[in-house]
């Protein structure tokens, strides 16, 4: 018995590293996706050499900035001076990962999101949470993409944790769950997926 404790111990840690090296690599790669070819994109916060890159290869009009106005951080400084250097739109919507939204911010968002100029590039500090509900609400709310399919977007496909109880960023997928049903009706039970 102690034997199989030790082997499930054993599989138990290889998966954990093998989840762990995938969420890095995915970081390290700037957790750059394309959303709808031509229109949206998402990453994680991009350096300003990331940004020229996306600008060029898929004609990036806008920046849609999902972690907010930090006007005194180097990060967002560069940002600024990158998105003006190339001409880019710059938009700030100030989002918190662990805190959901109102069904009014959402909305908010959603009109953001249809719009601002096309193609555009979507991102927050990983490029994982608050950008995947952003991409959710995109396909679904403004493109018109099956719930089932533009829920893939916030997965761990792009290093989305989202579990009941255990993970702060559930509040992304408690936040899509409150503004995916139609006003009116009630809401289902939350299925806790990620």
């Amino acid at each position: 018995m102690k034997k199989q404790w030790k082997w499930a111990g054993y599989s138990v840690a290889a998966a954990a590293l093998g989840l762990g090296a995938y969420l890095l690599g995915i970081q390290l790669a700037g957790n750059f996706a394309i959303v709808v070819p031509g229109e949206i994109y998402r990453s994680n916060q991009p350096s300003a050499a990331e940004l020229t890159d996306y600008s060029k290869r898929y004609g990036i009009k806008a920046v849609l900035n999902l972690r907010g106005a930090a006007k005194g951080s180097t990060w967002y400084k560069e940002e600024i001076a990158a998105a003006g250097s190339l001409g880019l739109v710059h938009i700030d919507f100030g989002m918190n990962a662990g805190k959901e939204l109102s069904v009014e911010e959402m909305q908010k968002l959603a009109a953001i999101l249809r719009d601002a100029p096309k193609p555009l590039l979507i991102h927050c500090r990983s490029g994982s949470d608050r950008t995947g509900l952003a991409s959710v609400i995109y396909l679904n709310k403004v493109a018109n993409v099956d719930e089932e399919e533009a829920e893939q977007q916030l997965s761990i496909r792009f290093g989305h944790i989202g579990l009941p109880l255990l993970s702060a960023t559930y509040a992304m997928d408690a936040s899509w769950e409150k503004f995916e049903q139609p006003p009116g009706q009630a809401h289902p039970p939350s299925s806790g997926r990620s």
